[in-house]
């Protein structure tokens, strides 16, 4: 990468309700958009996570300005499933997305549960994506590998929030591009989310960052080509 200034992006795995409905809200009072990557096979069901979103979240999701993006259909392990079976969930979850509606096709995706994907599965996936985020806890800075994106999962960092503050200075210096990941948004968030408290603060700290904060599609259209998209902060 090149960037002429710092890139920050905000997702969420698994689109769980509190993720639209509580940090949607912050990140929209913010002025900025992010990902959800969805798994359509959960939807309306109880998880781990939390309530997952319904088909009306999903068109919600996209009427607010934010970026949808694939997590497989059936929220498959990203090494423990078979890479022909993680390649259907993957076109499964395609198809479901194009009956809720129609023409939209997922451009990014996220590998779910193992975030280091088997190797196979990782070929497959960059064959069908633009870009597939991973994990790591990193900033990406320098040289990017497309099909394994890196990114920052709060919930891993919630109790040490200087660790996050000092992620935020660095992607600042290197003019990188920080990806920050979490589940659920809520008072008592299960141990894959945060606090509302906290994310906010790392939305106020990212704009006081003079990061320009865009969905994955997006930032990503930005490293690829040099040139910001219309409409974007």
């Amino acid at each position: 990468m090149q960037n002429t200034m710092p890139l920050i992006s905000f997702t969420f795995d698994d689109f769980p309700l509190s993720a639209l409905e509580v940090g949607g809200k912050i990140l929209r009072q913010h002025g900025v958009a992010g990902t959800y990557y969805v798994s359509l096979g959960l939807l309306d069901r109880e998880e781990s996570v939390g309530r997952i979103c319904s088909a009306a979240h999903v068109k919600e999701v996209l009427v607010q300005g934010h970026e949808l993006g694939c997590h497989t259909f059936g929220h498959c392990d990203a090494w423990d499933t078979d890479p022909q079976c993680f390649q259907h969930s993957i076109l499964e979850n395609q198809r479901t997305l194009e009956t809720i509606i129609p023409g939209t096709r997922f451009e990014t995706m996220s590998y779910p549960i193992s975030t280091t994907p088997r190797p196979q599965i990782k070929e497959q996936t960059g064959r069908r994506f633009a870009c597939c985020r991973a994990g790591s806890q990193r900033a990406n800075i320098g040289v990017v590998d497309l099909n394994y994106v890196y990114a920052f999962f709060i919930e891993r960092a919630r109790e040490r929030p200087d660790v996050i503050w000092d992620l935020i200075e660095r992607n600042q210096r290197n003019n990188g591009w920080l990806i920050f990941s979490t589940h659920d948004i809520s008072p008592q968030p299960t141990m894959y989310g945060c606090v509302p408290q906290l994310f906010e603060q790392i939305v106020d700290r990212s704009i006081v960052s003079g990061a320009n904060i865009l969905p994955v599609s997006k930032a990503l259209a930005l490293v690829c080509n040099g040139s910001v998209p219309s409409g974007s902060r």
